[in-house]
């Protein structure tokens, strides 16, 4: 959707220009898949998918929220503002309402209305871009000076307490702190992160969609959570210096194998193993490594997320092997909260098309079903779009 169109598109509903336009990306994670939330080292990007926002304060007390893409309205009073059942798609924007309250701003009524190029429950994280579109755009509006990681802050709140799923902070961040042409390396215990250039002449990052929607709400997301938190609590008797996974060695899951039990004991290892790669993928890329290193890494996250973490599912892991055979690609994994979504997949340049047409194919065959693919472009984060 173009600028001129939302525009056109905001005024027909509200009878009004609006103050503000700006743009919310999507993001790929290169590696570092559920290790957010065990203070872990993820690896992500924005992309070139994302929510388009207009919004204006509107003089009232209410909020007026318009989702262009599938035509659906939903107004409230500023003051009257809940967590809306059965997944409705305005809490990802009331709930960063409320965490902005909560921090003390005073947010006067406003109208919203967005729409995008986000595949929903491709595990691009349109949820994250439609929490961060807003945030950015009210604390721009406003003047209320919060700083981008508070941002970040507001909007994975908003997804705990009004979507109910206890993700970590990587989606958010990644679609506020995108850099074009660079991954972004994010400590998510001391919040510090750097920044990785990602040449892309030589390899693309494709995607290919398996076309099952997966639904982070549901239990199973919070139920890895939980695990992991089972594995901390346990490994602390024997180790006082555990406070998360990040803690954690192989050496200490050994060492309370017998307590921990088979599915504990292979969420923990999935983790500490998982972290470690996101180390190595970055040195590799530092030391100019063959992308084939690279590649490598990706392949032994996806049998770790297919095989200990066990959040894969048959789709994927078709993808996942087709990559194996699959001109010009040096490794793929399934990305995401699992249970459907993407394959991420590093193709050399020159063998796109060839590795989307025996992707297309392959799928077609072995399971009967069309396979969307997207040539992703590592874009900048959340920011202002121009006219």
């Amino acid at each position: 959707m173009t600028a001129s169109a939302l525009t056109s598109a905001f005024e027909q509903r509200f009878g009004a220009a609006p103050d503000l336009l700006l743009r919310a990306p999507g993001r790929i994670n290169l590696i570092g898949e559920h290790t957010d939330y065990n203070d872990g080292l993820v690896l992500p990007a924005a992309i070139d998918k994302e929510i388009r926002f207009a919004l204006r304060l509107n003089g009232t007390d209410r909020i007026r929220l318009v989702a262009l893409d599938f035509d659906a309205t939903y107004e409230v009073a500023v003051a009257d503002i809940a967590p809306l059942p059965g997944g409705h798609w305005a809490n990802y924007q009331l709930g960063v309402v409320a965490g902005l309250r909560k921090r003390g701003a005073q947010v006067p009524g406003f109208d919203c209305a967005f729409g995008g190029d986000i595949p929903s429950g491709a595990g691009l994280s349109s949820s994250a871009a439609a929490e961060c579109g807003v945030a950015w755009g009210l604390n721009h509006l406003l003047s209320l000076g919060l700083d981008t990681m508070t941002l970040a802050q507001i909007s994975q709140m908003a997804e705990h307490e009004y979507a109910k799923v206890m993700c970590g902070l990587m989606d958010q961040f990644a679609s506020l702190f995108g850099r074009a042409g660079h991954v972004v390396e994010l400590d998510c215990r001391s919040l510090e992160y750097a920044y990785f250039p990602l040449d892309t002449t030589h390899a693309r990052l494709v995607l290919c969609n398996s076309g099952v929607k997966h639904a982070l709400g549901d239990s199973e997301y919070n139920t890895r959570r939980a695990e992991c938190a089972r594995g901390v609590e346990i490994m602390q008797k024997h180790n006082p210096a555990i406070k998360s996974l990040r803690d954690a060695t192989l050496a200490d899951i050994d060492a309370a194998k017998a307590e921990l039990g088979e599915v504990v004991e292979k969420r923990c290892r999935y983790v500490v193993e998982e972290n470690e790669r996101v180390k190595e993928l970055t040195a590799r890329l530092v030391e100019g490594k063959p992308l084939a290193e690279v590649g490598e890494l990706l392949y032994a996250s996806h049998a770790g997320l297919r095989d200990l973490y066990q959040v894969s599912c048959a789709e994927l892991d078709v993808l996942e092997g087709l990559a194996h055979s699959a001109p010009g690609c040096y490794g793929a994994r399934m990305m995401g909260g699992g249970f459907g979504g993407c394959t991420l997949n590093l193709v050399a340049s020159d063998k796109v098309d060839a590795f989307i047409d025996f992707m297309t194919k392959g799928y077609q065959e072995k399971l009967g079903l069309k396979l969307d693919t997207y040539v992703t472009n590592l874009a900048d984060g959340v920011g202002e779009l121009a006219g």
